[in-house]
């Protein structure tokens, strides 16, 4: 039987150019935008002060006179867009009447190392655009920033939520920055910042409204800035979030979740996590494990509990004490413990396992910018 010849001479112009230009891999700079990495937990309550990572990776908040909050990772997510999670923030405790300096924001940062290709300081200056599914019972307008660490420079531009309880989409482009460029190392250059709440310290000025400018507290959000701690019945949701170059927002980038999970590391990684751990041993009374890939920077260590059986994996003897583990060493590439209270040295080489007396052990490397 003959074969037939396809003809493929016109078959890429077929494909529409969206397409195309929606194939890029890693556009988006956000990671876990799509809020399904929780490595710390999938719930924090009473949060009514201070700035810290409660759940979903990479994204952090900052609380002051703002309310008291749980914030949590949500199924409540748009219809039909493929989301599995969402970032919820409920309201406890209200706040009706701000002080000058409340603020409630919601924000993630980036290493300038990651932003070059942005071009910023140069007459180049690529446009960011960032899109969002965000939804509350609190309709008005709310506030984005994006904020440049190295330079303090700043601009912000609103969006408004128009339908209460009702998932919206919404896209926001800045331009380019022609002023300051980004350091090319591992530090925090770009904040992108959501703000919930925020008194007159930072409204009371000319907010920037997509203007970049050297940073003024005073012009960070728009004055029109909804208060959402002003009831126990507030709450907002947010998934979907995507900051990429151009002025165009493209489909969100899903990414595996391996791939997403391994990025998040990069930041924040915990060690034997549920059931226990496991490290090799370094001499007869000491262990360690390598970690690859790297973590950004050598990280904070610590145990999330010192009540803990050590143990040989081969003779499965183990003891037991109140600090039967002792942190000696972390880099951003290695960890090193001592275990104490051990009567049975063991060989350099073999496997000693750590687990804890009730619920999980686990040690927390964290690398946060």
């Amino acid at each position: 039987m003959a074969l037939s010849r396809i003809d493929t001479t016109n078959m890429i112009e077929d494909v529409p150019q969206s397409k195309l230009d929606n194939n890029i891999n890693f556009r988006n700079i956000i990671i876990n935008g799509d809020m399904s990495i929780a490595q710390r937990g999938t719930s924090a309550s009473s949060i009514s002060s201070g700035a810290g990572f409660d759940t979903v990776d990479r994204f952090s908040r900052y609380i002051n006179s703002g309310g008291t909050w749980t914030i949590s990772q949500s199924t409540t997510v748009p219809s039909g867009q493929g989301f599995a999670k969402s970032l919820k923030f409920d309201c406890t405790t209200a706040n009706g009447s701000l002080s000058a300096d409340s603020e409630l924001s919601f924000f993630t940062k980036f290493e300038g190392q990651n932003l070059q290709y942005l071009k910023k300081g140069t007459s180049s200056a690529e446009s960011l655009t960032l899109s969002f599914w965000v939804r509350s019972n609190k309709t008005g307008t709310y506030t984005c920033e994006l904020y440049d660490n190295d330079n303090t420079r700043a601009v912000g531009k609103t969006y408004t939520i128009s339908s209460a309880d009702t998932w919206e989409k919404k896209t926001i482009t800045f331009t380019g920055d022609t002023t300051g460029v980004f350091g090319n190392d591992n530090g925090a250059s770009l904040n992108c910042t959501f703000f919930l709440v925020a008194g007159t310290n930072l409204t009371s000025g000319t907010f920037s409204n997509g203007t970049w400018e050297s940073a003024t507290t005073a012009n960070r959000a728009s004055s029109s800035q909804v208060n959402l701690a002003d009831s126990t019945s507030n709450e907002w949701y947010i998934t979907g979030v995507q900051l990429e170059a151009g002025t165009t927002a493209s489909d969100f980038e899903f990414l595996p979740v391996d791939v997403n999970l391994h990025r998040c590391e990069r930041y924040f990684r915990k060690i034997g996590d549920g059931m226990g751990g496991a490290v090799n041993a370094l001499h007869t009374m000491s262990g360690g494990t390598c970690i690859q890939p790297p973590l950004r920077a050598n990280p904070s260590v610590s145990l999330n509990t010192t009540s803990i059986k050590v143990g040989d994996f081969y003779s499965g003897d183990y003891v037991s004490t109140s600090s039967a583990i002792t942190l000696n060493r972390c880099t951003k590439s290695d960890v090193n413990i001592f275990i104490n209270g051990w009567s049975t040295p063991w060989s350099a080489g073999r496997p000693i396992t750590f687990w804890g007396t009730s619920g999980g052990t686990f040690i927390s490397l964290d690398s946060e910018l």
